[in-house]
């Protein structure tokens, strides 16, 4: 070696290739080159962006994450080959990926209270629900186009209403849930260009729960949707069709008129009852399926049609949220009063252990959500005021947007490549241009 004795054990050289499934221009050379074996993942990119760069006049520096044998590496070569028992007599493979972490921040979007629910699941609209009682439709960072008008507390929950069918053109249902006791169905035109506010009322009321409402979720079809209540049941309610329920007038508030607007009162359609405290959360991912978790300290799937729970599974803390995803549409995410966010896979027969838990976070964990594309990666959200990013190949987040000054309560991605964010600051915060896939 052409180094000094004092520096050998640091300049220790393996021989590596680095190999990406990214398209041209992120391809290195196949060709294996020998590098320090105390290189951290800084100085892996650094050599990525160096053979990227070559014979190119222009190159813009690029942060990569990079994986050997599947699993992401944060620490140095050396330790990470000493701890997982790899080998360095032969080339390794390094397999390299855009690192995960936001490259833009839009300017907050402000409230008038708390944000206690965002929903990102429609690429042309952000929905947000507000402590003051009203939900918003956001076309952009700061661009408030419609205001959803009529509750009489704290919205506590929000979701877009995917329907099979268009609804004529391009409207679009949404739905709120509240305080207040009761759900709301919301029509708008999510095409709408007009630069002033359009302030709507719902087209339907929803009534059957006798404690606040804390969660709602739509089924894929589009015609349903659940809700979970302080009332400690889960209700069904029909969420499109004909308007059959019991029709009252509201007057709108309009200055140069007293036209009424018709607005449908319905029930449920059915309960599903089994949790003893209050049902926090609810999913709907298949239309025969639902997910629901509880301040009881249960997570439980539900048939839908059979009204009854066919898994059940406990936790020592109560669980303020959960998503389903991952592998397979399959893996359950939750986080509740600690600021352990864990991960279960119930399709691993005889045991309720979670398969991974992460637990960088400081306070109780508000909200999380898979990546609607990615088998890997998820965002959790905390009273910590922070938001994480994660991936299931190492324990690590991958980053930490700490945007809101307060805590945060609901948390979502936005076209699959945006963060959002609402929290106790008032504020809708958008961390764009995250590169998961």
């Amino acid at each position: 070696m052409d180094i000094d004795g004092d520096v050998e054990e640091a300049a220790r050289r393996i021989q590596v290739r680095f190999v990406t499934k990214l398209k041209a221009p992120f391809k290195a050379p196949p060709n294996s080159i020998a590098i320090p074996s105390n290189l951290t993942r800084l100085g892996l990119s650094s050599i990525v962006n160096n053979l990227l760069k070559a014979g190119k006049d222009e190159w813009n520096p690029e942060p990569f994450d990079f994986l050997i044998d599947g699993e992401l590496v944060r620490m140095s070569l050396e330790e990470f080959l000493l701890a997982k028992g790899i080998s360095a007599e032969k080339i390794l493979e390094i397999e390299y990926i855009r690192a995960v972490a936001p490259r833009k921040q839009e300017e907050p979007s402000l409230h008038d209270d708390w944000v206690s629910a965002v929903d990102g699941s429609n690429s042309k609209f952000v929905l947000t629900g507000c402590y003051d009682g009203f939900g918003r439709i956001w076309k952009t960072a700061g661009s408030c186009t419609h205001l959803l008008e009529g509750h009489t507390d704290a919205i506590t929950s929000v979701c877009v209403v995917k329907p099979r069918v268009a609804q004529g053109g391009s409207d679009q249902i949404v739905a709120t849930a509240s305080k207040d006791r009761t759900l709301r169905l919301w029509k708008f035109d999510a095409d709408d260009s007009s630069d002033q506010i359009k302030r709507i009322r719902a087209s339907k009321i929803l009534h059957g729960h006798n404690a606040s409402v804390q969660s709602v979720a739509a089924n894929p079809a589009g015609d349903m949707v659940c809700s979970g209540s302080w009332d400690c049941q889960i209700a069904l309610w029909q969420a499109s069709g004909s308007d059959t329920g019991d029709v009252v007038s509201v007057k709108k508030r309009k200055k140069d008129a007293e036209k009424e607007d018709p607005q449908v009162e319905e029930e449920a359609k059915s309960t599903l009852v089994g949790h003893t405290q209050c049902v926090s959360s609810v999913v709907w991912p298949q239309d025969e399926t639902i997910y629901s978790a509880s301040w009881d300290h249960s997570i439980r799937r539900w048939d839908v049609e059979m009204g009854k729970d066919s898994l059940n599974l406990y936790c020592d803390k109560v669980i303020n949220c959960l998503d389903v995803g991952g592998e397979g549409s399959a893996l359950i995410a939750a986080g509740g009063s600690d600021p352990i966010l864990r991960i279960w896979d119930p399709r691993k027969p005889g045991t309720s252990a979670p398969i991974c838990q992460f637990s960088s976070h400081s306070s109780w964990i508000s909200a999380c959500k898979w990546h609607e594309k990615s088998w890997f990666h998820l965002l959790s959200a905390s009273y910590d005021g922070k938001v994480m990013l994660w991936d299931l190949r190492t324990a690590w987040p991958l980053a930490v947007i700490d945007t809101h000054k307060d805590k945060v309560l609901s948390a979502d991605w936005w076209k699959g490549e945006s963060v959002i964010s609402g929290g106790a600051d008032s504020k809708l915060c958008i961390s764009s241009d995250v590169c998961v896939l």
